[in-house]
């Protein structure tokens, strides 16, 4: 992934997603998974192209159970948009590039 796209932990989901300062885009996903390596190329588009006006980070799930668990992340990819420390948004499975333009622009204009 792009350096526009931080890879976080468990310890870093306070500071970098509910201290955030803009609306925050949470990308759950596995090495295990096939269809996380179809959605990352996206994430890394997205990341460059709003960069301005969103964070995107990005969160293996084996290795951090607590988030994972406490915002009930049951499949992966996952999305979870961010702001103002809140989830406002949710999308569970692989989603084509200008179907996650359209979940993401709605999300941030909400």
């Amino acid at each position: 992934m792009s350096n526009n796209v931080l890879v976080i932990q468990d310890s870093e989901f306070d500071s970098e997603v509910l201290k955030a300062k803009q609306p925050v885009l949470v990308y759950f996903w596995a090495s295990w998974c096939g269809p996380c390596r179809l959605v990352s190329p996206s994430m890394e588009a997205i990341a460059t192209t709003y960069s301005d006006r969103l964070k995107v980070v990005k969160m293996e799930i084996d290795p951090n159970p607590i988030t994972v668990k406490f915002y009930a992340v049951e499949g992966v990819p996952a999305l979870k948009l961010f702001k103002a420390g809140e989830v406002v948004q949710c999308y569970e499975g692989a989603i084509p590039k200008p179907k996650l333009i359209d979940w993401l622009e709605a999300g941030l204009s909400a």
